[in-house]
């Protein structure tokens, strides 16, 4: 079997790179994504390389609309396809919204949101052509219950929830999955200046759910299964890979992820 060709956006540490990891566990070639920390995504790549996978570096900024374009043209140029795209790639720049300056308004949603549009445009019109496609955007439960002082950052992970919607409904019928994982607080480096006053705050919890944090090395840490959604601050995250042929979503968006479902005549 011809193996699956999977991009990763802001693979060099985190979510991003566990991700990889487990990808490539599961047989996929893995393009690596990182802007600047080349140290970080080698080791990424030393970690796919131990799992039993290939994989390769690309370096490009996601928030960079020319930059993805060129970047993602070489990739399609050298391997005719990208099967899965994962968008990971985030930064913060918190701030309560009266004190934020535009630039740090700015800087998130570029890096946060635009950078949605950015790669998965060029990328989901090939998957199209081809008939089949995965895509897996990672958004936040800030993106849902806002948190303060991430007014910028709430903002652009409800965007890429909205717009990962009405993808999955505009691409459903040519065989492309469009889902989004919102994970509660997870340990990783970009989280780790956070005070734990603020860990406790942002701990909104549905019944049954966890106030601990999250470990990003749970990601790859358990068996993989054929189903992908909306992720309520579940401490254990399932990364189902890859999503079955229809839309499956945990939580309050089932609704209207199933009428996407339904639309695309999928079972």
């Amino acid at each position: 079997m011809e193996k699956k060709i999977a991009l990763v956006t802001g693979a060099s540490r985190g979510i991003g790179r566990a991700v990889a990891v487990a990808l490539a566990a599961t047989g996929c070639h893995v393009l690596i994504n990182y802007r600047s920390g080349q140290k970080e995504a080698e080791e990424t790549l030393a970690q796919v390389e131990r799992a039993g996978g290939k994989g390769v570096l690309c370096p490009f900024d996601v928030s960079d609309a020319a930059a993805c374009e060129s970047a993602i043209a070489e990739i399609l140029k050298k391997h005719q396809r990208i099967d899965i795209l994962v968008n990971n790639a985030g930064i913060r720049r918190d701030a309560l919204l009266v004190f934020m300056k535009r630039e740090q308004w700015a800087e998130v949603m570029a890096t946060n949101l635009d950078s949605f549009y950015n790669v998965t445009q060029p990328v989901v019109k090939q998957m199209a052509m081809n008939r089949w496609g995965r895509i897996v955007t990672v958004a936040s439960t800030a993106g849902q219950t806002g948190l303060e002082g991430q007014a910028n950052y709430a903002a652009a992970k409800a965007g890429v929830i909205g717009a990962s919607k009405s993808l999955a409904r505009e691409v459903a019928k040519r065989g492309v999955t469009v889902n989004v994982l919102a994970p509660g607080f997870i340990e990783t480096e970009m989280t780790a200046s956070l005070p734990r006053e603020q860990d406790s705050r942002r701990a909104i919890r549905p019944a049954g759910g966890s106030r601990r944090r999250g470990r990003v090395s749970l990601l790859g840490g358990r068996r993989l299964h054929h189903r992908c959604g909306v992720e309520h601050q579940r401490r254990r995250l399932h990364l189902t890979w890859p999503p079955a042929n229809r839309i499956q979503v945990i939580g309050q968006e089932q609704d209207n992820c199933a009428a996407a479902s339904a639309a695309s005549g999928s079972s």
